[in-house]
């Protein structure tokens, strides 16, 4: 039995990579931070499981800043892969802590490939690094694809892209299996409430249930390439079980405003949106009411902005045999809206489902 170790197993991503490899036969090890607050919301059906008969999921308490930590737990579990997932991953917040950014980030990344390195775990363990488009910020070529130059924009960009030289260096310096897998903007109802697409849906599930009167944005104009996590998971695995060592952007090859997303949320809610004027004086009409339901705040403006994110996942589709469209953009966004206006109405939340 194959053993996974993945850092961040609480978030999005972890989740649904947990449930992947669960059912690939797995046992998983997933690393969380100890906090005072629940917030393993997302894998708390993997701990009901277990309970019940599942000896292959464990949870360990652990941190990024930690070196001593992130060695005694790889040296115990002996990983046959590692997925490290875990990041301060708000691109905002990382303009407020760019120091802390770096170090879990960046940092983080070296103390997961030394670890492995001074255990001589070398030719045993192979290291995914959850790498990001926002490498490529203000972008260089449309589409993006591996051999796009980078250009990060926030801290939270230049962070990531030492995790993904260093990534790259020590494959090549120590030939190690370390991998690096490019995801753009992958979304889905386990999304946290504080990124735009899901601060979106919920929106759209609380006006739809009369429980707000209208949602705040920022710049309605960026673009991004949104695909659904639980295919992005799938990818990661593949590029774990590729015969040589490579580095894959993980991406639809579709772009979106927020707007479409915005409008195809409320669709899905039974509301029709109207757009009315432009840059910061642009407001969303509910088209049978008249009310407003979207309006444009700048104190959301990024202070660098990046316009578009468009990946070009033709390698991943060539090599790896993986589908980026399995779950089309329309449905990412019903998926969401759906699990939302359950979770708003009082009925039984699809976040583990």
């Amino acid at each position: 039995m194959k053993k996974a170790l993945i850092t961040g197993v609480n978030g999005q991503d972890g989740s649904f990579l947990s449930d992947f490899l669960l059912e690939k036969g797995y046992e998983v090890h997933g690393i969380i931070r100890r906090s005072s607050s629940f917030n393993t919301s997302r894998i708390e059906h993997l701990y009901i499981e277990e309970l019940k008969s599942s000896e292959n999921f464990y949870i360990h308490y652990g941190d990024m800043t930690d070196t001593s930590n992130i060695i005694r737990l790889i040296s115990e579990i002996k990983p046959d892969e590692i997925y490290n997932l875990a990041a301060m991953s708000h691109v905002k917040v990382s303009f407020e802590t760019p120091e802390y950014t770096a170090d879990v980030d960046g940092i983080g990344t070296l103390r997961i490939l030394e670890a492995v390195r001074i255990l001589g775990l070398e030719k045993k363990t192979r290291i995914y690094q959850a790498s990001t488009s926002e490498l490529y910020g203000k972008v260089q070529e449309v589409p993006q694809k591996e051999t796009t130059p980078f250009y990060p924009r926030s801290p939270y960009g230049v962070a990531k892209l030492y995790g993904y030289w260093i990534t790259k260096n020590y494959r090549e310096s120590y030939d190690m299996f370390a991998v690096n897998g490019i995801l753009f903007n992958h979304e889905s109802e386990r999304r946290g409430e504080t990124f735009v697409t899901r601060k979106i849906t919920m929106a759209v599930a609380r006006i739809a249930g009369g429980k707000q009167d209208k949602i705040l944005l920022g710049n309605l104009d960026a673009k991004r390439d949104w695909g659904y996590a639980k295919d992005y998971v799938e990818c990661m695995w593949l590029i774990l079980q590729h015969d040589t060592p490579e580095d894959f952007v993980i991406a639809t090859g579709e772009m979106h405003t927020v707007r479409e997303f915005a409008t195809l949320a409320f669709k899905h809610a039974g509301i029709e949106v109207e757009w009315q004027g432009e840059g910061v004086e642009e407001k969303g009409i509910n088209a049978k009411t008249g009310e407003v339901v979207v309006e444009v705040n700048p104190e959301y403006f990024r202070l660098s902005e990046v316009e578009q994110l468009l990946g070009d996942p033709s390698k991943a589709k060539k090599l790896l045999g993986w589908n980026p469209t399995s779950t089309s953009f329309e449905e990412l966004v019903e998926i969401m809206v759906t699990h939302d206006c359950n979770l708003v109405n009082g009925e039984k939340s699809a976040i583990t489902e």
